[in-house]
């Protein structure tokens, strides 16, 4: 694990020097919560969700984080801030491993903020850290930070099938058909030729939440995208959808149809939805099992609200045995 700008800096790879991260939206989800805090910072045992979305770009090697934030959510930017007296208190108590977790935020990557003053769509929001990047860049990496991708390394997966078929790469998650109408689903056909160690398909083009009969396949997007410097001219030539928003699935679909090779990387690992309640309790839970300091003392506490439950209502166990 990388822990220092420095050590960004000297393991950037594949062009890959920017990541955007969209955290504009307004957290509804997670009302009344979200009144006060983003959810963005709510935390994953004791780490807000956006440093793990930092700590996974500095491990690709990108200098920058640009954050897109809504004019009302600059505490995000707060949390890459330097808390110089908290540290030194911290550690005139003797309270090294707290002083690290303090300045962690900050040494991770250079985080810079870009305002997107109207929630108009992740394509929308993606356009705005264009002015953010340095003319050379001519690709990008954008990560939701509602997704938890692990394990941690399917951008690295993306930069290699970069590097073998140029164009934009985006990862894919196998779902169920009964699931697909919450996604953008990809029609695709087997890649050109084999990676060693990546799945990999092309794209041979996106369905924004289609009926289950009208699935092209039951690959889904999910929250990580390397994409080609072209996409800015695409979401500047699109057409704004329902509620006047651009979407960044119709910018990469209009590539596709101008020739612009895409493709997906299938992941096989897990991936926690951060953005609702539902999937962030999950996340809560199994980062906590694999905690040193607290799964020990998670797992039976687990155990025990577990068989609380079960013998409260033996209609839900009997239903999961039956499953």
């Amino acid at each position: 694990m990388r822990n220092s700008k420095e050590e960004s800096q000297q393991a950037a790879h594949g062009g890959v020097r920017t990541v955007v991260v969209p955290a504009a939206g307004m957290g509804t989800r997670f009302l009344p919560a979200t009144k006060t805090v983003p959810k963005e910072l709510l935390p994953v045992v004791d780490t807000p969700g956006i440093e793990l979305i930092a700590e996974e770009a500095a491990d690709l090697g990108a200098e920058r984080l640009v954050i897109v934030v809504a004019p009302q959510k600059q505490e995000i930017m707060d949390h890459f801030g330097e808390f110089n007296v908290l540290q030194e208190r911290l550690l005139n108590r003797g309270k090294e491993e707290q002083a690290e977790k303090v300045s962690r935020a900050n040494e991770l990557i250079d985080a810079v903020a870009v305002t997107q003053e109207s929630p108009l769509g992740l394509g929308h929001a993606v356009g705005c850290a264009e002015p953010a990047l340095d003319a050379e860049e001519d690709a990008v990496a954008v990560m939701l930070p509602d997704d938890l991708v692990l394990p941690i390394g399917v951008m690295d997966k993306m930069v290699r099938v970069r590097e073998e078929f140029g164009g934009s790469v985006l990862c894919a998650f196998n779902v169920t058909p009964d699931e697909v109408y919450n996604y953008g689903v990809f029609d695709v056909e087997d890649a050109e030729r084999d990676i060693e160690g990546v799945e990999v398909k092309k794209v041979r083009g996106m369905v924004e939440k289609p009926a289950k009969e009208e699935a092209p396949s039951t690959l889904v997007a999910t929250g990580r995208y390397l994409l080609d410097r072209a996409v800015f001219d695409a979401l500047g030539r699109i057409e704004p959808g329902k509620g006047g928003e651009l979407q960044l699935t119709d910018a990469i679909e209009l590539m596709i149809q101008e020739g612009h090779p895409v493709h997906v990387v299938v992941h096989r690992g897990k991936r926690h939805d951060l953005g609702n309640p539902g999937g962030y309790i999950p996340a809560n839970v199994d980062f906590g099992l694999r905690d040193e300091k607290y799964g020990p003392a998670l797992y039976p506490a687990l155990k025990e609200i577990l068989a609380e439950f079960e013998a409260e209502h033996p209609e839900v166990l009997e239903r999961g045995q039956q499953g």
